[in-house]
């Protein structure tokens, strides 16, 4: 029962007393719902509901929607929200669904829109269904010899990454996934299909460019600009866990310092094979150039124990940063699920030496996990915290403390030890259930005007995250 429905239950209680019992509200209609649909709704004991309420996380397998509405249109989307008004049914938003925190399904009506998902080229723009994986945009705007910054994971849904920011592998190059829209239509609770950019619900485009899906509408499209997609170097180098102290120390201030054109990432893993220290990046310039950067970071670390420098076309690179290197792009697709819990921190100063020392000792500690640095600074930097609802951009790197199966033990010690050294900011894309100051975390002083666009788009709170504006 939700919140709605036990104060309405408690209102008529005292007149059912009185005068009888009250009646009941009919329950929702959904074989009417499902014929207004173009899309498929998928209700339990239907062949399908085990896959159709599954998100990439078997965490959150022991959800039960009570449907799961394929949306084909945005008027789908729009006959979802009517029905969920009248039946005081919760609504759930699902591109990908890789929230972190299962969030991208409920109890309620989940609206998916990945059947939404074609992309288009033309003039240098890129619109894109909220339903399209990262492996297909990629794909499909390499035909076109084009590409938008974006993430690593093959099967994330454009949609959520957006709608949070979106930190990817040529970020400091060309932005963030958000940085680079120029338009989003939006289904807003009321049922309205909107277009918002620049000059048109202005408030609402500033809010879809890192204030987090699922709160002031569900967006069912997204114009891009694009850039070039020229040939790349994806570099791996690895090092011995002897010198991940210094690894940590060399990077944090080679990585969010070089040239736009260098993008990196450092990942230290334990894992059932050990510990090790990776960097891995990418370089959107001559292999020459790149090796004397990297020259830099060795001549600080040590000879690395491995390294791999290539140069390949785009859209390869992509596929080697989403672990497909070898597959199709129909593969990739299918990349399996996998059981995890995650945490993140925004750091905005580089760590002093204690820090280091708790952050090595943390991942040295028993379990399987990773804690993953991803280099920002450029680009990103350069647009300032108040111009999209994406707050952090003089922050140096983020933090993803990254746990395989269900324990969030460790997560919960390293990323308690860690805080005093980053601060209370984390990446709203790696939402966490266990945070209590969110709204500062994920926003900062951009959570004030979050509220004022929730509350001009959707008054009467129809979306309803745990952690929502």
């Amino acid at each position: 029962m939700d919140r709605r429905a036990f104060l309405h239950l408690t209102t008529l209680a005292p007149l059912a007393m009185a005068g009888g019992a009250a009646r009941s509200a009919p329950p929702p209609d959904w074989a009417r719902l499902r014929r207004q649909l173009k899309g498929t709704l998928v209700l339990p004991g239907d062949s399908g509901y085990d896959s159709a309420r599954r998100l990439f996380n078997p965490v959150y397998d022991r959800i039960r929607p009570g449907g799961v509405a394929y949306c084909a249109t945005p008027a789908d989307v729009s006959a979802c929200l009517s029905f969920a008004r009248a039946n005081g049914v919760a609504v759930t938003a699902r591109s990908g669904g890789h929230s972190y925190a299962g969030w991208s399904t409920g109890t309620g009506l989940v609206i998916d829109v990945s059947r939404m998902n074609t992309v288009s080229y033309a003039s240098g723009r890129a619109t894109v269904g909220a339903g399209a994986k990262l492996i297909d945009v990629y794909d499909r705007l390499a035909r076109h010899g084009v590409s938008i910054p974006a993430g690593s994971c093959p099967t994330v849904g454009i949609a959520g990454l957006t709608l949070g920011g979106g930190i990817g592998v040529v970020s400091r190059k060309y932005g963030l996934t958000c940085d680079t829209l120029e338009s989003v239509r939006v289904v807003t609770a009321d049922g309205r299909l909107l277009t918002a950019d620049a000059t048109h619900h202005s408030g609402l485009y500033w809010a879809c460019r890192g204030g987090g899906g699922g709160n002031v509408g569900i967006a069912v499209s997204f114009t891009f600009r694009t850039h070039a997609a020229h040939d790349l170097t994806v570099f791996f180098l690895h090092w011995p866990w002897s010198k991940a102290g210094a690894a940590v120390r060399a990077w944090q201030s080679w990585g969010p310092s070089a040239p736009d054109e260098l993008w990196s990432s450092l990942h230290l893993t334990r894992d059932a094979r050990g510990l090790d220290v990776l960097v891995v990046g990418t370089y959107a310039g001559p292999k020459a150039s790149l090796d004397r950067l990297l020259a830099q970071l060795v001549a600080r670390v040590g000879t690395p124990s491995s390294r791999s420098v290539r140069t390949t076309s785009y859209r390869q690179a992509m596929m080697i940063m989403a672990g497909c290197a070898s597959s199709s792009v129909e593969q990739c697709r299918r990349t399996p699920r996998e059981s995890f819990a995650a945490k993140s921190h925004m750091a905005y100063s580089e760590l002093p030496a204690g820090g280091v020392r708790s952050l090595v000792d943390g991942v040295a500690r028993g379990g399987r996990h990773s804690v993953l640095l991803d280099a920002l600074g450029g680009a990103v930097g350069r647009v300032k915290p108040a111009a999209t609802a994406f707050p952090h951009r003089a922050a140096l790197y983020s933090v993803q403390y990254y746990a395989e199966g269900t324990d969030r033990t460790w997560l919960r010690g390293l990323h308690g030890e860690m805080a005093p050294h980053f601060g209370e900011h984390a990446y709203v894309n790696y939402i966490d259930p266990d945070l209590t100051g969110w709204r500062g975390a994920y926003y900062g002083p951009n959570a004030a005007r979050l509220a004022e666009v929730k509350s001009t788009y959707d008054p009467d709170r129809l979306f309803r995250l745990p952690q929502g504006i």
